[in-house]
């Protein structure tokens, strides 16, 4: 039934950017800090307090917009968005409406083997609300510290047909905005959240329809599953002869469906109007060359550099840059190594696997590391051993060179050497011989299992299996 109707799907980001205090006042962004202690009467919203802007703020909203291709507004204003909620203590939200500070951006996303360019509509900056807290003795309460965070909101075209297309874009923008010092993006503590607008049309229709919009999920996993269960529940309204509601919605995680919350209201319900209190921002062009400047490289022009200098695959180089701390850590290592496809290997392989989470320090020095992929490119060691070093070192902090020297770790290169071993194991292995030439391939690997253990796992594997054979046949 799905199959004749598409998913229309248009993207809110909202990011918290990395200041060191909230956007109209003085107080501390520090998460997890007790509640209702980073919070004054500015961000309480008390009668009688003025705003001052931040002027951090602008500036990381502006490489924000710099990052994925915007227009930087030379002249824009702040305003009012008015609604009722208990965790708003001013009953009114200081955003962004007909000025915003970032236009008319796009990411290039790649989906596949494809590519697509997914517009930007805007980037406004805005502050947080507080947190209501649920206690079933005390009911609720409300925790004003997240009052005044500083955020951006990206707002994407209605570009996405598919989840494939939302992963890929989240993925792009958490990396770009990481890799610009815009934001430290970590979902777990609510940096990096996603409101999904979503409609369906058949196919072949150009209209726009109803969208419902699904709030503030922060997981990659999560956007994929609700966008998938909203875009089943439409259709299935709509073949029922049923009228679609705008509305907002909720995801739940344990059920994996989309829960209605309330009618979702329209820009006017909001009486936008500009804030009395805050002047205009108004960005010179010396300002905006000077923090392009700032931003450094990004992951599209790492990636290039990876694959043209480094000789990594796309997925290899998507692997690393995923993780900024990840891909410095390896362009460190890289430059001290001849075998940068080695090392990424042995990122890949071994590291990642002793890392509990994603921000985990690597416990190897870049250095270390590219002395052991040196040592495997040279075939000084085999990958076995090489294993063995990054788990030595990992626990000991002792240089990789030494720990080869002092265990007796080379490899075993000469082949007279090998042949001599393969043929002792050979002579004492009579029926696995036969086994062989029956065709049971299980017997070579015990072969070159008994040779590897002979050697202590010093022989050089792609030799062994080559010399072995030749024995064997």
């Amino acid at each position: 039934m799905t199959g004749n109707y598409e998913m229309v799907v248009g993207l809110e980001v909202h990011v918290e950017l990395g200041t060191k205090t909230k956007i109209f006042c003085s107080c501390p962004t520090t998460f997890g800090a007790e509640p209702n202690t980073q919070c004054c009467p500015v961000c309480m919203g008390m009668p009688g307090t003025l705003p001052v802007l931040n002027k951090e703020v602008v500036n990381y909203a502006i490489k924000a917009g710099l990052a994925t291709n915007c227009t930087i507004a030379s002249y824009s204003k702040q305003d009012r968005k008015n609604y009722f909620y208990p965790d708003l203590p001013k009953a009114y939200q200081i955003s962004q409406y007909d000025l915003p500070l970032c236009t008319k951006g796009y990411l290039d996303i790649e989906v596949g083997e494809a590519n697509k360019r997914i517009g930007i509509t805007r980037i406004h900056i805005e502050e947080d609300a507080g947190k209501l807290i649920h206690d079933d003795k005390k009911g609720t309460l409300i925790d004003c510290n997240r009052c005044g965070i500083p955020l951006i909101e990206i707002v994407s075209e209605p570009d996405f047909r598919s989840p494939k297309e939302v992963d890929s874009y989240l993925k792009k923008l958490r990396a770009i905005l990481i890799y610009s010092g815009v934001s430290n993006c970590q979902m777990n503590k609510g940096q990096f959240r996603c409101d999904v607008n979503l409609s369906v049309r058949k196919k072949g229709d150009s209209s726009l329809r109803t969208r419902t919009e699904i709030k503030n999920i922060n997981s990659f996993q999560f956007v994929i599953k609700a966008i998938e269960y909203e875009f089943k529940r439409q259709v299935e309204a709509i073949e029922k002869g049923e009228e679609i509601i705008q509305e907002t919605r909720r995801f739940d995680e344990n059920s994996g469906k989309t829960l209605s919350m309330r009618r979702k209201e329209e820009a006017t319900d909001y009486r936008f109007f500009p804030d009395p209190d805050l002047a205009p921002i108004e960005i010179s062009r010396e300002l905006i060359e000077e923090l392009k400047g700032d931003l450094g490289k990004l992951p599209d022009e790492r990636r290039k550099i990876y694959m043209e200098s480094y000789g990594l695959t796309p997925y290899d180089s998507e692997t690393l840059l995923n993780n900024k701390y990840r891909a410095d850590y390896f362009e460190a290592a890289a430059e001290k190594t001849s075998y940068p496809k080695l090392l990424s290997n042995l990122m890949q392989a071994e590291v990642f696997r002793l890392l509990p989470l994603e921000e985990s320090i690597i416990e190897i020095s870049p250095e270390y590391m590219a002395s052991i992929a040196e040592l495997l490119g040279t075939e000084s060691i085999n990958s076995s051993t090489a294993k063995k070093l990054i788990n030595d070192c990992w626990t000991t902090g002792k240089d990789p060179r030494n720990i080869v020297q002092e265990e007796g770790l080379e490899q075993i290169n000469d082949e007279g050497t090998l042949r001599v071993i393969v043929e002792e194991i050979l002579s004492k292995n009579q029926r696995s011989i036969e086994d062989y030439k029956n065709g049971r391939d299980s017997a070579f690997k015990y072969l070159m299992g008994q040779v590897m253990a002979k050697t202590r796992g010093k022989a050089n594997p792609v030799k062994l299996q080559r010399i072995l054979k030749e024995a064997l046949n």
